[in-house]
Formats: structure tokens, C-alpha cells, sequence
């Protein structure tokens, strides 16, 4: 069966969907959204890297939701505009269309988002018969699906520390490290990342699918971090970091069992390889790692790298992929809003090249 699929903007992550539409043999691409102008009448094709399709990009929200279309790929970055971007998606899923996204990181795992906030996507699920699933990389299948896959063989578990271990100087999106994470500010300045709560809302739907896959309760979220100044200018190309400003983070989103943080997020996050040499280091390059303690203890390393050879390249590939492929699950999914615990295995078929 062939799913009729929309791409819903065309930036970092969303120009890799674009391309993992075309090329998916289960899916069919027949329209894409964009914000710009400059990008509107362009074929997507051209926007995507590859070949021309005969598609043009879009602003007109009206015409692609009266498309005869299965599933619509929502990639908007929502960092800023969380509620604009759940009702953006609520209006694509009152159309009849099923919704996969990167965007409003929190609903990995619905439960985890506050009832109002959940209850247009819900609403519009119900009436319309359609489904909802977010997922990405982190927060997404390296922190929830692969963990949990690892719990899948042990005896017992006593604890689960899921990590991102990643150099972001290749990571051309400046609005997410300058602004929300407040690289090239002094280190006292508090970023929309460190605001009391913010790393609760974003990370704790990975504490909570974790223990809900677990069969734990968590008794709070507790949040830790620390930082590092740049010890030189950094030329980022897109931005610049001056000597003495923050250049390395690391934070800790901790989920708390009877007094002990039982399942931990943290993140090791570098603008030069050679900054707080005395925090976790990833093994090779950049990536993600998933420690379960028990038995048996299992440490997974996880290195992602595109085919342009840079590791941020990979990691918002593997984004988009697990978006896309996911489309005929959810597809096929009972209407609601989905978690990774409501789906089958997603794997790459049909996609193997010689």
C-alpha cells in the first residue's frame, strides 16, 4: 500500500524528510509547505538535494489540506512557538490526515504535556479518526525505543542513563544554540533551555515513557547543570564565540525513585572537542550512549555520521527517518496520540541499496 504524504516545512530537518518521502517506496510525496518566499514555486526536489519532481512548494495551507493526502510530516521548529505549532497541527489533523513530527518535543510521550495543552490534538484525533506521533533522535529513538529494547534483556534494572554526547559547531541552526541554549552568552546569562522547568518539559517525556515502559512511578524530576567558557574565539561560520563566553553545557534531567535517580537524561554538549575534557567523552565521535545497570549492565554507544561525513548531518537524517518510516505504523495506528510504546517495530524495508 501507498501512503500520500505532505512535508511540512523544509528546514534542517525538513529538507532530509523531503528527500526520504521521494525516496521511500511505500510513500508517495504530493505536496510540501514552506514559510518562506523565497522558496515558494521552487519544485521541492530542488529543495530537497535531489532531481526535480514536478512539485511546487507552497504557503497555501488551505490548498494542501484540501489534498487527498494520508499523513502530513510537521517539522516546524515549535522551540519558540510550542502552541502556535500544536495548533498548526490540530487544523492538519481536523482535515483527516495523520500527523508525524519532530516539533513539540514534550509529546514523545502525551501523558507527559499538560491536558489543556494536549487536549486540540486529541480533540482533533478523535473526531477526524486519525493519529499523531512524535518522535526524532533525541528526544526520540535514542533515548526511548533503543533503552528500552536493551531492558528487554535483563533479569533486573536498577538504573537507565540515556546520553547525548555531541560537538553542535556544525549544527547551522543559530536560533536553537545562540537563543535557546545560550552559547556565546556570559555564563551567568539564563537561556529559554535553563529556565527552571524548561529541561522538565522538553526531557521529561523521556523520563516518563522510560518508566511508564519500565513499570515505575517517578516521584519528581529534579534538573542539574553545569558550564564551560570558550578558552579561544570560535568561528562557527554562522555565528561567532567569543573567548570567555559559554561555548560547553552539560545537564542532567533526573527522574527520582524512592530517593535515587533511577532514570537519567543527560546531555554533553560542545562547540570544540577539546572543552571540559573531564566530562563524558564520546567514544570516536559524536553520538548517543544508553547505560542500563543491572544484569546485565549494558553500555550501547551510538555514532551517527551522513553520507557528507559530518555527525550533525546523520543526526538530523536520523530524525527525519524516524518520521518517515514510522508514517505506515501510524497510519495504521487506533486514532489518538501515540508514544513509541504504541508502535511496532519500525525497521527499513524496502530500503536497502546495493
Amino acid at each position: 500500500m501507498s501512503y500520500r504524504v505532505i512535508q511540512w516545512s523544509t528546514g534542517n530537518v525538513g529538507r532530509y524528510a523531503l528527500r526520504l518521502i521521494a525516496g521511500h517506496p511505500d510513500l508517495e510525496l504530493v505536496g510540501c509547505w514552506v514559510s518562506s518566499e523565497a522558496k515558494r514555486g521552487k519544485d521541492v526536489g530542488t529543495l530537497a538535494g535531489i532531481a526535480p519532481i514536478g512539485i511546487a512548494a507552497t504557503d497555501d495551507a488551505d490548498a494542501l489540506l484540501a489534498l487527498d493526502a494520508d499523513c502530513v510530516c510537521y517539522t516546524a521548529t515549535a522551540d519558540l512557538r510550542p502552541m502556535e505549532a500544536i495548533a498548526d497541527m490540530a487544523r492538519i489533523l481536523q482535515s483527516g490526515k495523520n500527523v508525524v513530527s519532530s516539533s513539540v518535543v514534550p509529546l514523545i510521550f502525551p501523558d507527559h504535556v499538560e491536558p489543556a495543552m494536549r487536549k486540540p490534538l486529541e480533540d482533533a484525533c478523535r473526531t477526524a479518526g486519525v493519529s499523531f506521533f512524535t518522535s526524532g533522535i533525541d528526544p526520540g529513538w535514542a533515548n526511548d525505543l533503543l533503552p528500552l529494547v536493551l531492558t528487554g534483556a535483563c533479569e533486573y534494572v536498577t538504573s537507565v542513563r540515556v546520553m547525548e554526547i555531541v560537538n553542535y559547531a556544525t549544527y547551522a541552526q543559530p536560533t536553537v544554540l545562540f537563543d535557546t541554549m545560550g552559547f556565546g552568552h556570559p555564563l551567568d546569562h539564563t537561556p529559554l533551555l535553563l529556565i527552571p522547568g524548561v529541561l522538565t518539559f522538553a526531557w521529561g517525556g523521556v523520563l516518563k515513557v522510560l518508566a511508564a515502559g519500565l513499570g515505575v512511578e517517578l516521584d519528581e524530576i529534579r534538573e542539574v547543570h553545569e558550564r564551560r567558557p570558550a578558552t579561544s574565539r570560535l568561528d562557527l561560520g554562522f555565528g561567532v564565540i567569543e573567548e570567555g563566553t559559554t561555548a560547553a553545557m552539560r545537564f542532567e534531567v533526573q527522574g527520582m525513585v524512592d530517593g535515587e535517580p533511577k532514570i537519567v537524561v543527560e546531555h554533553v554538549t560542545r562547540l570544540a572537542d577539546d572543552l571540559a575534557p573531564e566530562w563524558p567523552q564520546p567514544i570516536g565521535h559524536s553520538g548517543y550512549r544508553v547505560m542500563i545497570t543491572g544484569n546485565p549492565s549494558y553500555t550501547c554507544d551510538v555514532q551517527m555520521m551522513g553520507d557528507d561525513g559530518d555527525h550533525n548531518t546523520g543526526g538530523l537524517v536520523g530524525t527525519a527517518a524516524r518520521l518517515v518510516n514510522a508514517i505506515p505504523a501510524v497510519c495504521a495506528a487506533p486514532p489518538g496520540l501515540l508514544s513509541t510504546l504504541d508502535l511496532p517495530l519500525v525497521t527499513a524495508r524496502g530500503l536497502v541499496r546495493s
